[in-house]
């Protein structure tokens, strides 16, 4: 075919596909099915078409040139559609629901190939390898068609997830079946249960381990692309081909797995690594791609059925029947059977009944299953018979599934009430149209009087802004409790906080490490808020605050090792992330006295601005502890976050100029490069002063003033510096060894065994009465801040005890007047004992408070008497 006839041939495809949208909405029909009957009335007309006008026949003469094989579908097709699906789901809602998706997707794939393949070699003589096989290639299912009915009839979010997750997945598990059965119907292998089941964890693990590889490439690289939109965009049509290529032809494992996760690691990361002018070009990119893509695999694929339907017979007719319904009996089982046994354990979630009858109903198949038996009937080592009854019964069952389901889905959601609104959602609605009106009424007639409008007209136009507003007023549900206003509008703010992130990022506040980290955690509290309400969002704030796993791993390997680089990283980190969530949430409490009081009422807002309140108290109190331990560096993140915020404005007023013609595009352009040079002394990001020098810390503690310059040496080479978190719980044993602290900066509280409490700070001592006696501590002790110790173990502390009498004789002043301080306090137990009439006597806390004050000779013998007649007359 020559170049000139194949650009005429697609360009008259995609003239035709143009009009398909408006056409099948017209028509009210699935736009999959209305692209099936097209292609199908093609495909007859390619052999019966000389009646028709020169150009039109020319152009079904170079349709039927087109050399549409599996390979076409395969490698042409396959990767735009599965990039693009996944390029364009939440992937943590497919997180939440991986457990029913790979159930659906992997489970439900063998019990159909098998209950096909049984049912129809009971059936038919055509032999039960090829009849698993044909089980195999209709396995799978094809999502285009149900979501685009889902997208127009406004089903939910939730039961679109589910089906192009399970319809993504179990392409893999379907081609990783079919390949090893046609293996098999080849001479190329053999059938076996641990054939089957080792090469499909070895397809699926490995496609899905390269295309999180490939993924996490691609978006390393696209900061060094940063600014080129169409580069980045170029670099994801690349990975989509590469991703799905490379695992089947040079790694050897699943090229669908591949591309599906390529594509959700790109989706999750795309909006922080890249600017976001270019992730939106990047979606509507893709979204242009697979509406070509999935429009002309139809068409291509319906063209191929008259070739594939023409030697059908009665017995093949019947056959095809009885395939439909099993199965459709198989997935029943899965959905019916299985999802809700799998929804009561931890590896699943629950789906409502009419969830499932629409998965059990929405199976439609399609192009990929066409694929598949087009490569069937271009394998000429398997029988004519075979082939032909593969393409037969494949192409029947999938009209039947396009037809039957696909026609009947619409009305079917409909039925279930699943495109309608909750009473919440109606009846926030019902308050958000109202107080539009309003504002709006008052808006048009002063733009009326403005404008020196007739008054007639004002009225009029005011009198259909009455009526509307009248009949939302009618039409709205009796009052919601106040506990269902508090949880709808905490579901609000917590998806308006992802949005205010993401407007950080927008406004080049927060980079993109940030941003990713924000976001993250942003979605994981919106998910728990809109399933649990204000306890969900009480449960969430707490966790938000914990520490990360990165944070908790930086921090065991700076206990073990004393490694600081990696816990500096995470503690910047987590001040940064501390900085802009403050800030979100100062917003989002603004936000809600602002937009949410006049839809819920000041009851529910005030519960609602009283949690966000306490959130912000919290976030206020680390930062705080933070600011006091790290001040310098605080300080310019400050001074970076609020030249960040005025750098964005300026950008902002700049375009707003532009837009409006005030300056040109060169101007702007200068203007921006201006504000880069303004700020580029902020890029000089100040080190967190974490450097704990042991020999810098020892000159902070008082108990070592006055020994020599040897031993505070050999103390320097012995101590080793930790960080203590705050709430961090102090463990005095190391490696099997008791160890002491000294305290550098920052605070500690003991809880004693009376269950007194004390607190010591800089230059105190922790452990040494256990290293020095060889005993444990009965109390526990943590860190109330940021707190800098110096650790010294039993093994250490006798080495140095024997070395240097002046640092032992300081030591042990120490615990002479703890073990002094205890044995006043047992004495008070003992006197407390015997007079239980009398008031209860100073704790050990007191006593070790006295004790650490006190210096000079031993203690009088009635200092106990004199102590408790003090505490009576207070």
């Amino acid at each position: 075919m020559q170049i000139g006839q194949f650009v005429f041939g697609l360009a008259g495809l995609l003239g035709l596909v143009a009009f398909m949208p408006p056409l099948a909405g017209r028509l009210r029909l699935p736009y999959s099915v209305l692209l099936a009957l097209i292609g199908f009335v093609l495909g007859i007309l390619l052999h019966l078409h000389a009646w028709a006008p020169k150009m039109v026949s020319d152009f079904l003469d170079t349709l039927q040139a087109f050399d549409i094989s599996s390979d076409t579908f395969l490698y042409a097709f396959l990767p735009i559609l599965l990039f693009e699906t996944s390029l364009a789901m939440n992937l943590r809602r497919l997180l939440d629901d991986i457990g029913a998706i790979l159930m659906m997707a992997i489970v439900a794939v063998v019990v159909c190939t098998f209950a096909v393949g049984y049912a129809l070699n009971a059936a038919s003589s055509y032999g039960l390898v090829v009849c698993l096989m044909l089980g195999a290639i209709v396995a799978t299912t094809d999502p285009v068609a149900v979501v685009g009915i889902f997208r127009e009839v406004g089903a939910p979010k939730r039961l679109s997830t589910l089906v192009e997750g399970e319809a993504l997945f179990n392409d893999a598990a379907s081609i990783a079946l079919y390949s090893v059965l046609l293996a098999v119907l080849t001479g190329g292998g053999e059938l076996s249960g641990s054939t089957v089941l080792g090469s499909f964890l070895f397809s699926f693990l490995g496609g899905g381990v390269a295309g999180f590889l490939m993924g996490r490439l691609a978006s390393g690289l696209f900061v060094l692309l940063r600014g080129w939109p169409a580069a980045e965009v170029t670099l994801t049509i690349s990975l989509a081909y590469l991703a799905f290529f490379v695992s089947e032809h040079y790694l050897g494992v699943s090229g669908v797995v591949a591309t599906v996760i390529s594509g959700l690691v790109v989706g999750s990361t795309g909006r922080t690594r890249m600017s976001p002018a270019t992730f939106e070009l990047l979606s509507s990119s893709w979204t242009q791609m697979g509406f070509l893509a999935n429009s002309l695999i139809f068409l291509f694929a319906a063209m191929l059925i008259p070739r594939l339907m023409a030697e059908i017979t009665w017995m093949q007719i019947g056959l095809v029947v009885l395939l439909f319904v099993v199965t459709l009996l198989a997935r029943a089982a899965m959905v019916f059977g299985v999802l809700p046994l799998l929804g009561r354990t931890r590896f699943g979630t629950r789906v409502s009944r009419p969830y499932r009858v629409v998965i059990l109903w929405g199976g439609l198949r399609g192009a990929v299953s066409l694929a598949l038996a087009l490569a069937v009937t271009e394998q000429h080592a398997i029988p004519h018979d075979v082939r032909q009854f593969i393409g037969v019964a494949t192409t029947g069952f999938v009209l039947l599934t396009l037809f039957v389901n696909g026609i009947s889905l619409r009305p079917l959601i409909r039925r279930l009430g699943l495109n309608q609104l909750t009473p919440l959602e109606r009846h926030l609605r019902d308050q958000a149209v109202s107080l539009a009106l309003e504002e709006l009424r008052d808006k048009t007639e002063e733009l009326g009087r403005q404008e020196q409008i007739k008054p007639q007209v004002i009225e009029r136009l005011c009198t259909v802004f009455d009526a509307s507003q009248a009949g939302v007023a009618s039409g709205q549900i009796q009052s919601l409790t106040e506990a269902q206003k508090v949880k709808m509008g905490m579901a609000i703010l917590s998806a308006r906080e992802v949005e205010l992130f993401y407007e950080l990022l927008k406004s080049q506040i927060v980079d993109w490490k940030t941003a990713e980290s924000l976001l993250s955690r942003a979605e994981r509290m919106n998910d728990t808020v809109r399933l649990a309400g204000l306890a969900g969002f009480e449960a969430a704030i707490a966790n938000d605050l914990r520490y990360s796993r990165g944070f908790r791993a930086a921090l065991r390997l700076h206990y073990l090792f004393g490694m600081q680089g990696w816990l500096v990283r995470e503690l910047d980190k987590r001040f940064s992330n501390l900085i802009a969530k403050r800030s979100v949430a100062q917003r989002l409490i603004r936000f809600a006295q602002t937009e949410l009081a006049p839809l819920l009422g000041q009851p529910a807002t005030g519960t609602i601005v009283q949690a966000h309140q306490l959130r912000l108290s919290q976030l206020e109190d680390a930062l705080h502890s933070l600011t006091l331990q790290y001040p310098v560096f605080a300080q310019w993140l400050q001074e970076s976050y609020l030249a960040r915020v005025a750098a964005s404005q300026e950008r902002a007023h700049y375009r707003t100029m532009l837009s409006h013609s005030l300056i040109t595009s060169e101007m702007y352009a200068d203007l921006v490069k201006q504000i880069t040079q303004r700020w580029r002394y902020l890029d000089e990001r100040p080190t967190l002063d974490m450097t704990m020098s042991a020999m810098e810390l020892i000159a902070q503690v008082p108990m070592f003033d006055g020994i020599s310059e040897q031993a505070k040496k050999d103390l320097a080479r012995r101590l080793r510096p930790r960080l203590a978190l705050p709430d961090q719980t102090i463990h005095l044993r190391y490696g099997g060894m008791r160890v002491m602290y000294f305290v550098a900066s920052g605070a500690l509280e003991l809880t004693l065994p009376d269950g007194s409490l004390v607190e010591l700070g800089t230059g105190q001592t922790i452990g040494e009465v256990g290293v020095l006696e060889h005993i444990d501590y009965a109390g526990t002790v943590r860190s109330l801040g940021y707190s800098r110790l110096l650790m010294l173990t039993e093994r250490d502390f006798d080495t140095l005890r024997g070395k240097d009498p002046g640092f032992s004789e300081k030591i042990e002043a120490v615990v002479r007047q703890r073990q002094r301080a205890y044995q006043v306090w047992q004495e008070f137990e003992s006197g407390q004992r015997q007079h239980e009439e009398l008031p209860p006597l100073f704790g050990l806390a007191h006593a070790l408070s006295e004790a650490e004050n006190f210096v000079g000779p031993p203690l009088p013998p009635n200092w106990a008497e004199q102590s408790a007649q003090q505490q009576a007359e207070v």
